[in-house]
C-alpha cells in the first residue's frame, strides 16, 4: 500500500504565542518567553521560572462550562485542534468520522486539576484516607490522560482510532508518528495529532527540583535556558499545545486542501539503561534517525536542518550532539541544528509536537529558527546551532529529534510539499 501522509492543518498554543503565527513569530524573532511563575506560588522551590501561556480560554472558544470539566492540558489541546481543522478546512467540511482518528501525546496529563481534587478531598493531605464527598463529578476523567483525547474526538466528531500516547518527553513526536502509521497502513483518512501539557504545577516542579533537572537562574529568566552553552545548568519548564492535521495525500487532494508538508520518516527506539540517563555517545537516537531515513528514502546529505531536543542539559546536548554525527556523516557539519526550549521552554510531552509544528512552519517561510542564549558554546558541542539570530536557507527535508525519560528515543523527517516525486 502506497499511502502518502501530508499535513493539511496546524493549530499551535505555546508560551508567548497564541496561535501557530504568533509561535513562529517568537521564534523567528529569537525572543524568550520564560518568566517568573505566576499559576502558583513558587516559594521555597529550587527552579521559580517557566514558559508560561498567556491563554485566554474564552478567546479560544471554550465556554465557561467546558473550561470548568476540562484541565488546562484539555483546554490547550482543544484550543489548538480548533485552530488546526479550522487551517485544515474540515471545521466547515468534516471528513467521514469512521475514517478520521486521534492521536494525542501528554506526558503528564491533567496534573493541574488532579492535583487540585486530590488536596481537596485530602484536606490539603492531611487525610490517609480521602472523603470522596468533596470531590467534583469530573475527577475521574483528570486522573487518566485519554480524557485529552476523547474532548479532541468530540470537539471533530471523530470516530476512528484514537489513543493517547504517554512516553515522557517524546509523546508528542511518538504521536503524530503513530497517526502518521494509521493513515500509512490505511487505518484512517484523516488524523487529528499532537500533544499538549501543562505541568506547571507544586508537585511537577518540586519532582523536577528533586532531580536537579531545572536551572536555579531566577534572577534572569529571559536568559535561564541555554541550550549547548557551556554556562547551561538544567532546563526550564514550559507548557503548550500543538495540533497538526494529517491525512492520506489523494484524499487531502480530491477535497481541495492546502498541503502544507509531508511526513516522510518516523523511528523509535529504547536505550534500555537507565530512567534519566543517556550514553555520551548517542548511539540509540542515532538508531531512530536512521529508521527514519530509512523509511523516509533519505539520505543524510539531503537533510536541510535539524530541530534539536536541546534540553539546555550537559548529558543531552552531548548525547544527541554524538547521534547527530554518528547519522549525517559530514553533513552533520554542514547542517543547521537549533533548539527552540530556549524560547519556549520544556512543555514534556507537548514539546515534541511544538517542534513539529515549527519545523513546518520552518519549510514554509524557508527560515531556520535560532539557538537563544547561545553565547558561549561548549566545546564538547561543535556543530551549528545557529546562535542567537534566525537564519533564511533552503529548506526541503528537515529532522525533528526527541529524547525521554524512560530512555525513548524518537525522530521524524517532515518535507516540503512537492519535494517527494
Amino acid at each position: 500500500m502506497n499511502r502518502r501522509v501530508v499535513i493539511t492543518g496546524l493549530g499551535a498554543v505555546a508560551p508567548g504565542g497564541s496561535d501557530a503565527d504568533a509561535f513562529w513569530r517568537l521564534l523567528v524573532e529569537g525572543r524568550t518567553a520564560t518568566r517568573p511563575i505566576t499559576l502558583f506560588d513558587p516559594a521555597g522551590l529550587r527552579c521559580r521560572i517557566a514558559a508560561e501561556c498567556d491563554f485566554d480560554p474564552a478567546a479560544h472558544g471554550l465556554t465557561p462550562l467546558e473550561v470548568r470539566r476540562m484541565d488546562r492540558t484539555a483546554q490547550l489541546a482543544v484550543a489548538a485542534a480548533k485552530e488546526a481543522l479550522a487551517d485544515s478546512g474540515l471545521a466547515a467540511a468534516p471528513a467521514d468520522p469512521d475514517r478520521t482518528g486521534v492521536s494525542i501525546g501528554s506526558a503528564v496529563g491533567n496534573t493541574i486539576r488532579m492535583e487540585e481534587e486530590y488536596a481537596a478531598v485530602s484536606d490539603g493531605g492531611r487525610g490517609w484516607l480521602v472523603d470522596w464527598r468533596y470531590a467534583v463529578p469530573y475527577s475521574y476523567s483528570y486522573i487518566i490522560p485519554s480524557s485529552i483525547v476523547a474532548e479532541v474526538a468530540w470537539l471533530a466528531g471523530a470516530a476512528g482510532p484514537a489513543g493517547v500516547v504517554t512516553a515522557g518527553c517524546t509523546s508528542g513526536l511518538d504521536a503524530v508518528g503513530h497517526a502518521a502509521q494509521l493513515v500509512e497502513d490505511g487505518s484512517a483518512d484523516v488524523m487529528i495529532t499532537g500533544a499538549a501539557d501543562a505541568p506547571l504545577s507544586p508537585i511537577t516542579l518540586a519532582c523536577f527540583d528533586a532531580l536537579k533537572a531545572t536551572t536555579p537562574r531566577n534572577d534572569d529568566p529571559a536568559s535561564a535556558c541555554r541550550p549547548f552553552d557551556r554556562t547551561r545548568n538544567g532546563i526550564v519548564l514550559g507548557e503548550g499545545a500543538a495540533v497538526l492535521v494529517l491525512e492520506e495525500r489523494e484524499h487531502a487532494l480530491a477535497r481541495g486542501a492546502v498541503i502544507h508538508g509531508e511526513i516522510l520518516g518516523y523511528g523509535s527506539r529504547a536505550n534500555a539503561y537507565h530512567m534519566t540517563g543517556l550514553r555520551s555517545d548517542g548511539r540509540e537516537l542515532a538508531e531512530a534517525i536512521r529508521v527514519a531515513l530509512h523509511e523516509a528514502k533519505t539520505a543524510p546529505e539531503d537533510i536541510d536542518y535539524v530541530n534539536a531536543h536541546g534540553s539546555g542539559t550537559v548529558q543531552n546536548d552531548i548525547h544527541e550532539t554524538a547521534a547527530v554525527k554518528r547519522t549525517l556523516g559530514r553533513r552533520a557539519r554542514e547542517v543547521p541544528m537549533s533548539s527552540i526550549k530556549s524560547m519556549i521552554g520544556h512543555s514534556l510531552g507537548a514539546i515534541g509536537a511544538l517542534e513539529i509544528a515549527a519545523c513546518v512552519l520552518a519549510l514554509r517561510h524557508q527560515a531556520v529558527p535560532p539557538t537563544a542564549n547561545l553565547h558561549e558554546p561548549d566545546p564538547r558541542c561543535d556543530l551549528d546551532y545557529v546562535p542567537l539570530t534566525a537564519r533564511e536557507a533552503r529548506l526541503d527535508r528537515v529532522l525533528s529529534v526527541g529524547s525521554g525519560f524512560g530512555g525513548f528515543q524518537s525522530a521524524i523527517v517532515v518535507a516540503r510539499e512537492g519535494v517527494r516525486a
